[in-house]
């Protein structure tokens, strides 16, 4: 599925259409250069390994094996240095160098049992690997399921893989209570929002929206649309609402409603729901709970009956890992008893739980029902992604996801670079947002990674838009490749800092070599 291949100091990860796998580090080459330009040292190394990458439908994944960790040192690194300061670091390098490069020759050949065995080719073309924020990177089984011929969107058949995908969201979303409802709509997470608003919300119901970066303002202006008045309790960036000024809010306004953004997909924050619900029951239980998790449901620990949540929103295309077009949500019997007794009719017609609430319920009970065409072929992908997700303990697959994020931060942070999200606490597990060396932008950076076949995000927020990229990790991208996906991005983020222009323009080699001695 994936290829990595280095040559002449650039490393390029692209998609391979064969099932056998075959991993390159060959003549791996890399100058160290002064502050003048003036080359210091030339390396040159060669590693091969190959395995078997691929999937078979809907086959249950085996756990992987313990990863060989590729130690990083984490302290921080400043950008201020002198010429000098990196030429009398050259006998340093030219015995650390050496090194560097042999535990990567030796990482690339520690073994992990892959999902599954199987010699058969590829359904996907080659294309570059996409790692950022959603969508992400599709396993074969979920893109086949796709491929299947036009069929009733009433006939038994897809009514039954309809139903039992919903039973899959109870799972997925770890609820038992006979009261909540899960729902499957045609649509981006977006969608979700406009459900929340113009159903559980009425006109003139205040909504508190924990602010953490771009999607709060974007739910703010949702709920403004249908009539609601959201009050946005913010941070500075890389920071979340503290309980205690949740409290506070809480007590100064009775509020029907509050909205968190579990992953804000714009900073790469992780809010606390579970934290956040604690303090909604002791000082305002009323209030309903709605956290919008289109960015954490599949790679973070979500458990709505027993952390009192009132609304979970979703969408397909991220650690769900389903292509684009699917809006899922799961409802407690708060939420829908808020719908029935709002004074006045939803405000949409598509989006009206008075037309989705019976078509749900019958499809989960294997009935025949019909509002709008559904998508059969997305549903049916997201039933073989749900079944593999299911197929190991849920806490496994978010175990997986922090030691995957963990080893892309370390290395991160191994280059003196700084996230967005100030805090461990505050940093979420399927996606890291990097701050750019003073005088880089996104647009210096990222054509040179899609050259070398790896897609990073821009920045999102609107205050530093310009000023970071974002990486993501989620989904098969980590399952399928733990833990041979950090090295991979470890390799990525040598080669194309090697490549920066920025670096050579701004006289920044002496901090180069620094960084790639730690």
């Amino acid at each position: 599925m994936h290829m990595l291949a280095a040559a002449r100091g650039t490393g390029r990860l692209v998609n391979s259409s064969s099932r056998r796998c075959r991993i390159e580090v060959r003549s791996l080459q890399a100058d160290r250069m002064d502050a003048d330009g003036r080359q210091l040292l030339r390396l040159t190394s060669s590693a091969t390994h190959s395995r078997s990458l691929s999937t078979a439908a809907v086959a249950p994944r085996r756990p992987s094996t313990a990863p060989t960790t590729i130690s990083t040192n984490t302290s921080a690194t400043s950008y201020n240095t002198s010429s000098s300061s990196a030429s009398a670091r050259l006998s340093q390098l030219n015995n650390h160098i050496p090194n560097k490069v042999s535990n990567i020759s030796t990482a690339l050949k520690y073994s992990t049992t892959a999902t599954t065995t199987s010699d058969k080719m590829s359904a996907q073309a080659e294309h570059p690997t996409v790692l950022i924020p959603g969508p992400i990177e599709f396993d074969d089984a979920v893109l086949q399921a796709m491929s299947t011929p036009s069929e009733s969107h009433v006939g038994m058949p897809f009514v039954h893989v309809f139903g039992d995908t919903l039973t899959q969201l109870r799972q997925l979303f770890i609820t038992s209570s006979p009261d909540s409802q899960p729902l499957i709509l045609s649509g981006s997470g977006t969608l979700g929002w406009d459900v929340v608003a113009s159903n559980i919300i009425e006109p003139g119901d205040e909504v508190l929206v924990l602010h953490t970066g771009y999607f709060g303002d974007s739910f703010s202006d949702c709920l403004a649309t249908y009539g609601a008045k959201p009050t946005q309790l913010g941070a500075p960036i890389g920071s979340r609402p503290s309980p205690q000024e949740i409290e506070d809010a809480l007590k100064g306004k009775k509020y029907k409603a509050v909205t968190i953004t579990h992953t804000d997909t714009s900073t790469g924050v992780l809010s606390d729901p579970k934290e956040v619900a604690e303090v909604v029951k002791r000082v305002s239980p009323e209030t309903l709970v709605v956290v919008d998790g289109v960015c954490s449901v599949g790679c973070e620990e979500i458990r709505f009956d027993e952390w009192g949540l009132d609304v979970v929103l979703t969408a397909s295309q991220k650690a769900v890992g389903v292509p684009a077009g699917l809006s899922i949500m799961m409802l407690s019997g708060r939420a829908i008893e808020a719908y029935k007794s709002r004074k006045v009719p939803p405000g949409s017609y598509y989006a009206s739980l008075k037309n989705w609430l019976p078509i749900m319920q019958n499809y989960e009970a294997k009935k025949p029902s019909y509002f709008a065409t559904p998508s059969p072929q997305l549903v049916r992908a997201l039933n073989t992604s749900l079944t593999q997700i299911l197929s190991v303990p849920l806490s496994q697959r978010f175990e997986e996801h922090k030691a995957a994020s963990k080893k892309i931060k370390d290395a991160v942070t191994s280059f003196g670079l700084k996230q967005l999200a100030s805090e461990e606490r505050f940093q979420a597990h399927g996606m890291t947002a990097v701050w750019l060396p003073e005088g880089l932008t996104p647009a210096d950076i990222l054509p040179h990674t899609a050259k070398e076949g790896v897609v990073f995000a821009g920045g999102l927020h609107k205050q530093a838009a310009t000023k970071y990229i974002r990486i993501g990790s989620m989904g098969v991208s980590v399952v399928s490749f733990f833990p041979f996906f950090p090295l991979f991005l470890r390799v990525m983020i040598v080669v194309t800092i090697l490549m920066f222009v920025g670096f050579r323009r701004t006289r920044r080699w002496g901090t180069l070599t620094r960084q790639l001695m730690l």
